[in-house]
């Protein structure tokens, strides 16, 4: 199969993902980068953000369309994540890739725990807390910043279970998220010198896009329960192929 077909394809599943979900763009486009497209970790966690952050700004927009978004609430959890996600980019590029590939696969096996954890069913709209939902967002930054992810993976189970939002409001209030984190930790890659293979990143950001618009209306013919636990499933797996790698 052709490097072309390959991001094609791959960049339509990661779309689809993110538009679905919310998250796990980026945790699925940096393995997919590193091992069925050639990417080194540096460049993949770079690349992934370029094209988590166009495709998760357009999933934002069909969500927001359909009311799913809490503004306010995504404002807070952002703003909060700017500054560590900045400082923890700045770190990221100075440290072994054996030790940015562990820590990918140890957080993503968290998240999914959590996520199966959590009490499938929507929960009950509660106020927000501001000093919780910016701690949650500064946590949220700094594990973006240094890991080159969108952070949508950590998002949704702390939009859920900390701040108390339904699953669907959790799904689109995180590509707003997403969205401010990924540009931040972009902002603090920019010095790098991690090739760009913008052949490859551009037809992958397109597929990405395209695929965001469908995952969009897989997700209102879904339940949230099934959303969540295949959200889990999937972390699962992507974390113990990093780990595997890691290892040998």
């Amino acid at each position: 199969m052709s490097t072309l077909i390959l991001a094609l394809v791959t960049g339509a599943v990661i779309g689809l993902a993110l538009g679905a979900l919310g998250g796990g763009g980026s945790v699925l486009a940096v393995p997919a980068l590193i091992y069925l497209l050639g990417f080194t970790p540096a460049a993949a966690t770079t690349a992934s953000l370029i094209i988590v952050t166009a495709t998760s700004a357009t999933a934002l927009y069909a969500h927001a369309v359909s009311g799913n978004v809490r503004w306010k609430t995504g404002t807070l959890f952002a703003a909060a994540g700017i500054l560590p996600a900045i400082a923890a980019g700045t770190l990221a590029a100075h440290l072994p890739e054996a030790v940015l590939t562990t820590a990918f696969a140890a957080i993503a096996t968290l998240a999914a725990l959590a996520m199966f954890r959590t009490p499938p069913a929507d929960p009950q709209r509660r106020p927000v807390r501001p000093a919780r939902a910016a701690g949650a967002g500064a946590g949220l930054g700094t594990v973006t910043g240094f890991l080159g992810v969108g952070g949508g993976f950590l998002a949704v189970p702390a939009l859920v279970g900390a701040v108390g939002l339904r699953m669907r409001a959790a799904v689109g209030t995180s590509l707003l998220v997403i969205t401010v984190n990924s540009l931040a930790a972009l902002a603090a890659r920019a010095g790098t010198h991690a090739p760009l293979h913008w052949t490859v990143i551009a037809p992958f950001t397109g597929a990405a896009i395209l695929g965001a618009w469908d995952g969009k209306r897989l997700a209102a013919k879904i339940s949230g329960t099934t959303l969540q636990r295949t959200f889990a499933a999937v972390l699962l797996a992507v974390a113990a192929l990093m780990l595997v790698d890691a290892i040998n």
